[in-house]
């Protein structure tokens, strides 16, 4: 799962754990896992439509759009009625959207998923009625219908309500129908472009490199840290170039990534990746605790003396501070090290956050530093 990192960080913030795990797997990654044929791509669809048959829990009658929308509706059917006199309890106005896979044909079948944009309570039991999906060209490329699931249940009353997930967005598994296909034509291309996940000029060269060694011949030019050039074999370019993406996204290459440190504040987690170096630097992490305590101290007059009882403020001040030890790390000292030795000063997770801030701030930490 893991496999640009030698060791995985897992901090536990509830318990204070932190300790660290070697992971005894590959490094090496597939190159279909790195890196994607520039071109072919997922593409998003959107539509307007309405849900309908809801029992009583759809928009009110003050949604404008929905009323606007179920009337149109019924012109195209051929009723005439008037929006102000509909009554729309029973009926939801959702977007409607799908992502269309490279390479769809017409007939294949897309998961659609509708969200309310209205006031609907829940989507639950209706059914959504025929939706044109359209892509950013303005055309329509799927057609989407059926019963709608929302996976949640909800009931109430003036008295208070229940609710089990969440009621207004509904998802309808093979709810549409590709209509209109995506052009793209593989079989004739000379060249392709192969764009890398995560940029990076030494892993572009590794799987240049490799394709190269694989193919027997120099096909793969290496563009820039994001990018390479394919020059596909003559003998493969008339019918065969489907064959010749499969057999380079085969291949495996161990991916270069920039040594980082990545801290989430505000749950206490801290994750390093491979590569991580400490320059020689000493840390030492402590807490100074001051305890004031503040008493009353009343003095009380005998009895038929005419004095007054007074109360004497008595401010105690306590300062302790926290023992601890210092830890040096030499340089080039790895990741597994400054755990081990963060641990034997009894640091928490929040403690680390702000030891690596100072020793990055000392210039001793050979990573980037990311705060998220």
């Amino acid at each position: 799962m893991f496999k640009n990192l030698k060791y995985f960080n897992f901090i536990l913030t509830p318990f204070l754990f932190l300790f660290c795990i070697s992971l005894n797997i590959s490094d090496a990654a597939r190159i279909k896992d790195i890196a994607a044929i520039k071109g072919i791509r997922t593409n998003q669809l959107v539509g307007y439509g309405l849900i309908i048959g809801l029992d009583g829990t759809g928009d009110k009658s003050g949604t404008d759009f929905t009323t606007q929308g179920l009337a149109n509706m019924m012109e195209r059917m051929g009723i005439s009625v008037d929006k102000n006199s509909l009554k729309v309890k029973n009926i939801a106005a959702v977007m409607v959207t799908a992502n269309i896979p490279p390479f769809a044909r017409i007939g294949n079948k897309l998961d659609i998923i509708a969200s309310s944009v209205g006031d609907a309570k829940s989507l639950s039991g209706g059914t959504l009625l025929l939706t044109p999906l359209k892509g950013v060209d303005g055309k329509v490329y799927a057609l989407a219908q059926g019963a709608v699931a929302i996976g949640g249940a909800g009931a109430g009353d003036a008295g208070g309500s229940k609710q089990k997930n969440h009621l207004q967005v509904a998802r309808i598994a093979n709810g549409a129908t590709v209509e209109r296909e995506i052009p793209m034509q593989l079989n004739g291309k000379k060249s392709l472009t192969l764009s890398l996940l995560n940029p990076d000029f030494t892993t572009a060269v590794r799987v240049a490199d490799t394709i190269n060694t694989s193919v027997g011949k120099k096909v793969a030019t290496t563009v820039d840290s994001s990018a390479l050039q394919l020059n596909i074999p003559e003998e493969m370019q008339a019918s065969q170039v489907a064959q010749f993406i499969a057999d380079i996204e085969s291949l495996e290459v161990i991916p270069d990534t920039k040594a980082k440190v990545v801290v989430n504040e505000k749950t206490g987690t801290v994750i390093i990746g491979d590569n991580v170096t400490i320059s020689t630097v000493a840390v030492a992490h402590g807490n100074l605790t001051v305890t004031i305590k503040k008493d009353m101290d009343v003095s009380q007059p005998e009895a038929l003396s005419g004095g007054q009882t007074v109360a004497n403020p008595q401010t105690d001040v306590n300062m302790e501070e926290e023992k601890v030890r210092m830890m040096t790390l030499e340089g080039g000292t790895t990741i597994g090290e400054l755990v081990r030795g963060l641990n034997s000063i009894g640091a928490t997770p929040r403690d680390m956050i702000t030891i690596l801030q100072s020793i990055k701030a000392a210039g001793a930490l050979q990573a980037d530093l990311e705060i998220i």
